[in-house]
């Protein structure tokens, strides 16, 4: 086995932040919007747990910000600039998740230090936090307090669209943590990726580099 470094200690902090934040804002937020049909927790409680996480979810997306901005491992999530391999990469990509995987075949990427996100996952990656998650940063932080943001929400076409907006990426994502969690589990062991985020590194077979 060869051990290969891939994840940070800031960077499994922020993650592991992220991935808590987004569940409690998840829990609370389908509170809030369902409270007739959900009884979790008192409607206010679930208000105040939601804004406290989704100001920690601001926080934790500028450290992330900053650390790849400073770091030059901004560059991890820019997608291939050739369009024709970009496509190739990804249609690769796309038959070992659709097929390749249950025949056995090998993943057509390996995660390396300067190379850790496949081409599927560069773009969607970084049209999530590049685009999606500050529009839900934003919708949010225009519903936490209406009088504040009334016209910027004016601006943004109203509180409906606002609000329109922040619940479909609140599905969206949460969409994506059930996909993340699938594809989390399609490493060489279905818990090698997961064990990655607490240690740092993956032990991958010596036969797949040669």
């Amino acid at each position: 086995m060869k051990r290969i470094d891939l994840h940070p200690l800031p960077v499994r902090v922020w993650h592991w932040i992220n991935a808590t934040s987004f569940i409690v804002l998840i829990v609370t937020g389908v509170q809030i919007r369902y409270r007739e049909l959900v009884n979790i927790m008192e409607f206010r409680n679930a208000v105040d747990i939601h804004n406290d996480f989704g100001f920690i979810l601001i926080g934790n997306f500028f450290i992330w910000l900053l650390f790849y901005l400073f770091s030059g491992k901004i560059k991890l999530y820019i997608p291939e600039l050739n369009p024709k391999k970009l496509i190739a990469g990804s249609i690769n990509q796309a038959k070992f998740y659709g097929y390749g995987i249950f025949m056995g075949d090998p993943n057509p990427h390996h995660p390396m230090p300067d190379d850790k996100f496949n081409p599927m996952q560069k773009t969607a990656y970084l049209a999530i936090m590049v685009l999606l998650i500050p529009a839900q940063i934003i919708t949010g932080l225009l519903l936490w307090d209406v009088k504040l943001f009334q016209k910027w929400t004016t601006l943004a076409g109203g509180l409906k669209i606002v609000d329109s907006v922040h619940v479909f990426l609140f599905l969206f994502f949460t969409s994506f943590m059930f996909v993340h969690i699938y594809l989390a589990t399609l490493g060489h062991t279905p818990f090698a990726h997961i064990k990655a985020m607490f240690t740092g590194y993956e032990e991958l077979e010596e036969e797949r580099h040669h």
